[in-house]
């Protein structure tokens, strides 16, 4: 991540995070939340999330995981508050159809936008402009129209935290600064589990190679961390 947030910068700086297990899978195809991580790298995360200006997830893992996302750590939140920013990062998520407002990502504290397809807007504004900005995106959504709108909102590093579609899209588009990918010490070996990333044609390839920035034992989880090199 960067040091400083130079104004110029026309797009939020991309920061995917990411678990999985050794052999690529973010969960498995139990009705339970797979735990893939451990306490100490929950930490990491919650680090890394309170140094950035929103957290973007999709709409599958909203309904599936029924995440907070919020800072846990009362110091770093009383941190960002020093600093004159929110207690807690921009929610973000994307959808083309409706979502349940009383899903804790929209109960819980802290700002909330909802992209959408342009045909989506009337039947989401009606559905959740009690607890979201709900903004037109494209026709389909255009995640380059989605990085514009946050520049335009004052967003300037943005953490990407999935589903495998979502981080799949913005990789194969070069959408993506920096990759912290945490490696759980197991396997998963179910074909119809969620994965990292699905098929796509991805301009970091053989030829384009990421630049390996750190890695670190967390406990039991490696710690990966990849500069993927967008704007040169």
């Amino acid at each position: 991540m960067p040091t400083d947030h130079p104004q110029a910068r026309t797009r939020p700086y991309v920061l995917i995070s990411a678990a999985m297990s050794l052999d690529g899978y973010l969960d498995d195809t139990s009705n339970q939340r797979l735990r893939l991580s451990n306490p100490d790298d929950f930490d990491r995360v919650d680090a890394v999330r309170a140094d950035c200006d929103a957290i973007l997830v999709g709409a599958t893992t909203v309904r599936r995981d029924n995440p907070r996302l919020l800072i846990g750590s009362p110091t770093r939140r009383a941190h960002r508050l020093a600093q004159g920013r929110p207690a807690h990062p921009t929610k973000i998520t994307l959808t083309t159809k409706g979502l349940d407002p009383s899903l804790a990502f929209f109960t819980t504290a802290g700002d909330k936008i909802v992209y959408c397809p342009q045909p989506a807007l009337p039947t989401l504004e009606k559905e959740l402009a009690d607890v979201a900005d709900v903004t037109a995106a494209g026709d389909p959504l255009d995640l380059g129209l989605i990085l514009d709108d946050l520049a335009g909102r004052g967003i300037r590093t943005l953490m990407v935290e999935g589903g495998g579609t979502l981080l799949t899209q913005f990789l194969t588009q070069d959408l993506v600064d920096e990759i912290h990918l945490a490696i759980a010490p197991f396997f998963v070996g179910e074909a119809a589990a969620p994965r990292f990333v699905g098929r796509g044609t991805f301009p970091q390839n053989a030829t384009h190679r990421m630049h390996v920035a750190e890695v670190r034992q967390i406990g039991d989880v490696a710690l990966v961390r990849y500069l993927a090199g967008r704007r040169g």
